[in-house]
């Protein structure tokens, strides 16, 4: 199975997360800052090796809290 991330919101935040092709793992690649945003929405995309392939897709909602308040 091939693992794809797509960022919905915000969508000038895509470098933000990355994923993991083989495993599904999201990590981060930037700082989160709750002032900046709050909410993420990204969509991952799962496609196997079949013939012909068949896909699927989940919705990821991350909430940012702030910590410092």
């Amino acid at each position: 199975i091939s693992y794809s991330l797509q960022t919905l919101f915000p969508p000038d935040k895509k470098d933000v997360f990355g994923i993991d092709r083989r495993s599904g793992e999201i990590r981060l690649r930037n700082d989160l800052d709750f002032e900046d945003v709050s909410l993420y929405r990204l969509q991952v995309d799962a496609t196997d090796q079949g013939n012909p392939p068949l896909s699927g897709h989940c919705k990821v909602v991350l909430e940012v809290l702030d910590v410092n308040d």
